[in-house]
């Protein structure tokens, strides 16, 4: 029996240890908005945070994951109203929207250790997530306003 922690809860998996945790999440513990992308580590759309930092759920094990903190993207806010999510909705940043969950988990991580990112910084804290759609500029700016609306006494949240 391995215990989670995932969204502030206490998650218990009676399965295969080496399962992947996305499988753990999408289909033990029905949280659909982690996604499959590559199941190799490389596309960034499975990202979750471990810990707070920014971890791919694909090649993470169940068994790796037991003690820690684990956040997905149902855990950010319970309605949506985290700045980055605003920021996301507000300059329409998704095309496809596929890999979005893992872009914005990789920019709540990037934000919430720097608050005040140059291009970049977040160019670099977003380089293990792909957009086949093409999205970065709007990625890049909604930070920019996540960040922005972060700041204290930003009326924009």
């Amino acid at each position: 029996m391995i215990s989670l922690t995932i969204n502030g809860k206490q998650q218990r998996f009676d399965g295969d240890p080496d399962m992947p945790l996305l499988w753990v999440l999408r289909d033990e513990l029905n949280l659909k908005g982690t996604k499959f992308g590559c199941g190799m580590g490389l596309c960034g759309a499975c990202t979750i945070h471990v810990n707070g930092e920014p971890v791919r759920s694909c090649v993470m094990s169940a068994a790796d994951a037991a003690g820690k903190k684990i956040t997905t993207i149902e855990g950010i806010s319970p309605d949506a109203s985290h700045p980055v999510q605003v920021a996301w909705e507000a300059l329409d940043v998704p095309q496809c929207g596929y890999c979005q969950t893992g872009q914005i988990m990789s920019a709540c991580a990037l934000l919430s250790k720097k608050k005040s990112s140059t291009d970049a910084e977040i160019d670099s804290a977003m380089a293990g997530n792909i957009c086949r759609c093409g999205t970065y500029g709007r990625i890049r700016a909604a930070i920019h306003k996540a960040s922005d609306a972060m700041k204290p006494g930003a009326t924009n949240r």
